[in-house]
């Protein structure tokens, strides 16, 4: 039997790390609707703005099969694209909403949902060939937003770079030696906003700063 293939090299039962296989087969006998499977990138290959999260939400992006689709970080996340012109459409909490990203796309360090959100170093180094596959595939890649430390984390490892020298923190603007520029973010979680870490205005700004780095 053949396994389906998704973006970058990902199967659907990508078998690399046990422990998520193991939790995506739990939630594949509790919730078969479900997507409960890597979930690819959303966007233009061409796009010049490249999005980078954690991992998909187990009732929000692994329900639905779309980044950041279907819980509070999307929520916001959505809006702030729809503000600025970064997306057309509506968005709905699910991946056949009809809505289009513009001149960005939206991807995930790790591609399967972590028990408590939170993959293990093992998982993060197993998964991090299709991040850096991805970003070598988008040939008009100018900036990069790493939302949370994570993602910020996962970027510079799959780009081969130092992290003591690109510290993370919200709002910061890293050059990088090729060229591209990376904006860091907290995470859009509800967590963050809720106790005040991060509010819509900061994280409306954060885009509009990584707006700003793309250049014809």
């Amino acid at each position: 039997m053949s396994i389906a293939v998704l973006d970058c090299g990902l199967s659907r039962d990508c078998p690399l790390c046990p422990r998520l296989v193991e939790f995506r087969q739990d939630n594949r006998k509790k919730h078969g609707d479900w997507h409960n499977a890597p979930v690819p990138a959303f966007g233009p290959l061409d796009a010049r703005l490249l999005i980078v999260g954690l991992a998909p939400g187990l009732r929000g992006a692994n329900a639905t099969g779309r980044p950041f689709t279907g819980d509070w970080a999307g929520d916001l996340l959505y809006a702030t694209l729809l503000q600025h012109g970064a997306a057309t459409g509506r968005y709905e909490e699910r991946a056949d909403d009809g809505l289009t990203l513009v001149d960005c796309r939206i991807t995930n360090a790790v591609r399967c949902v972590p028990p408590a959100n939170r993959p293990t170093p093992a998982e993060a180094s197993a998964c991090r060939p299709f991040l850096a596959t991805e970003m070598e595939s988008m040939s008009r890649l100018q900036a990069i937003l790493a939302i949370g430390g994570f993602a910020h984390d996962a970027v510079l490892t799959a780009k081969g770079l130092r992290k003591s020298q690109f510290a993370f923190a919200h709002g910061a603007v890293h050059a990088f030696p090729n060229g591209l520029t990376m904006i860091d973010s907290y995470h859009c979680s509800r967590l963050n906003t809720n106790t005040g870490r991060l509010t819509e205005a900061m994280f409306h700004q954060v885009f509009v700063t990584a707006l700003a780095a793309l250049h014809n």
